[in-house]
């Protein structure tokens, strides 16, 4: 099994994970919330590791992208990003989410002079120039993109037909990096999952890469951080969102303890479609201003919704909060765990949500934990104790495709091993289904057993099965407690055990308790 938590010491091991900071141009929706959970639940797992994590999330609140939305709901700029980044901090604690901080691009104190550090770092390395710049712009990106970036002459993310624009702009001499950049992601100094995304960066860089754009005339966009000694030009957006991975730790400032101590970043995790920022852009940046790499790029799906992409033209928006509100958040972490692909995409219904929820929760956990839980109640006025060895060794599983062992010993053996392995590669749902597959094991093993019936021959024996459902109980609540941390604890506190002292989990007390997962109709 996992090794339990035990208390931190000066020499524990760190993890730093960061998600992409939301833009927040528009308010959050499912998709947002797959990438919080899938975060979460990898803090959560180092965390159960013994490791010092360190859990970043924010929101990305600069570009011209901005202000167009808050002058459509005829809104004040700086009005409309505060309103906007309150509903991002209120989904992570509706998700509960255990990030650690939580930063913003528009904090002058805390991210803008990291922003103007790093710039000044870029220049002295030669590798920021000022050229006049002709091409394509996508509002929707953000972005600067060129004719084969486009489909019938338009974005291939938004659809839209791009501007043509004219300026005079900071350059940054990416190019000058393509080499190296490409090196560390092939020698997987630079790791990037899945392999698929990873062939994607690579080729990106074998077609050849141009120096990019790096700002934006400020009498054209004005709301963003001005260009260290001159005050003409604003920095582009994704120069300046990038950054916040290392502000947020106080680097560039007199209190950058929080940088020395957990840069370079463990894990980042990022939508697909802003993979050339983080496994090129970024990266070369790093590599311009002497810092570490990012160990690891994790780059998940889309959800769609009724197999379409989210759109508000659309009117197909999932909104968490609503579905958070119907029945909770660990229903939705459940659903987008396991039910979507962990790096594909995944698709999201009401029919689909209800359907898996009364299935696999209502109908698989919920009433796994309710049957064994009342049969201990009934027959044994709701204590059990381990049994002896033999008794236990009497009642084995009987696992597909191997011999008959005792459930302690399929735990053991094949569940945890399989489970850590899982975890450790960042496949998500693969950590889930395992324990489903765990959860039906156990339920084949009470029909097999039939304690109900047992009872009335050879109450040993059902002393023997009960006690090893009981077990596999908490080892379930133990394996979810990254995934769906609320019920995890509720299974702990049915079980009456600690779940940090496995040593403790011979006797089971049995608390009465609600079903975990009513059926919804």
């Amino acid at each position: 099994m996992i090794s339990l938590p035990r208390k931190k010491s000066c020499s524990m091991s760190k993890f730093y994970i960061t998600s992409a900071i939301d833009y927040v141009n528009g308010l959050p929706h499912l998709g947002h919330a797959l990438e919080k959970v899938q975060a979460d639940v990898i803090a959560r797992y180092q965390r159960l590791l013994g490791k010092e994590v360190y859990f970043l999330c924010g929101t990305d609140e600069h570009g011209l992208k901005i202000v167009r939305a808050a002058q459509e709901q005829n809104k004040e700029t700086q009005n409309f990003v505060e309103e906007n980044a309150k509903q991002f901090k209120d989904m992570l604690k509706a998700l509960n989410i255990s990030n650690d901080d939580f930063i913003r691009t528009t904090d002058q104190k805390r991210h803008w002079p990291a922003v103007q550090v790093l710039w000044k770092k870029l220049k002295a390395s030669g590798d920021i120039y000022k050229s006049a710049y002709q091409g394509l712009y996508c509002p929707g990106c953000e972005a600067f993109i060129t004719e084969k970036d486009l489909i019938d002459g338009k974005c291939a993310s938004h659809n839209q037909k791009p501007e043509q624009i004219k300026e005079e702009n900071y350059f940054f001499r990416l190019s000058n990096y393509a080499k190296k950049v490409k090196s560390a992601i092939e020698s997987e100094e630079l790791k990037i999952i899945p392999e698929t995304k990873r062939n994607e960066a690579l080729s990106l860089l074998e077609k050849g890469i141009e120096d990019i754009s790096f700002s934006r005339p400020r009498k054209n966009l004005s709301w963003g951080i001005p260009v260290p000694d001159d005050a003409t030009q604003t920095i582009y957006v994704w120069t300046d969102a990038l950054i916040n991975y290392i502000s947020a730790l106080g680097y560039g400032s007199a209190s950058d303890s929080a940088f020395k101590k957990y840069w370079p970043a463990d894990a980042h995790i990022i939508g697909k479609d802003i993979l050339r920022f983080h496994a090129i852009i970024w990266p070369a940046m790093l590599l311009s201003a002497n810092l570490p790499l990012p160990k690891t790029i994790l780059a998940h799906g889309f959800i769609t919704v009724g197999s379409k992409k989210m759109a508000k033209t659309l009117g197909n928006i999932a909104d968490p909060f609503d579905i958070i509100e119907r029945y909770s958040a660990d229903v939705l972490r459940y659903y987008l765990l396991r039910e979507i692909p962990t790096f594909e995409d995944g698709d999201f219904t009401e029919e689909k949500f209800q359907e898996a929820y009364n299935a696999n929760l209502a109908n698989g956990l919920g009433n796994y934990v309710s049957r064994v839980s009342k049969m201990i109640e009934q027959y044994f006025q709701g204590i059990i104790n381990k049994p002896e060895e033999t008794l236990i060794a009497e009642a084995p599983l009987r696992k597909k495709g191997l011999e008959s062992f005792s459930i302690p010993y399929i735990l053991e053996k094949f569940t945890w091993p399989a489970y850590q392995k899982a975890m450790n590669d960042f496949t998500l749902k693969q950590a889930m289904d395992i324990i489903w597959d765990l959860l039906g094991e156990l339920d084949g093993y009470v029909q097999e057993y039939q304690p109900f019936k047992l009872i009335n021959t050879d109450r040993k024996k059902t002393q023997a099965v009960l006690w090893g459902l009981g077990y596999g109980m908490a080892n379930i609540a133990w394996m979810l407690k990254p995934f769906l941390p609320e019920t995890s604890d509720k299974i702990f506190k049915i079980l009456g055990i600690d779940p940090n002292h496995k040593e403790e989990w011979r006797t089971f007390h049995i608390t009465p308790h609600p079903p975990l997962f009513p059926r919804k109709h």
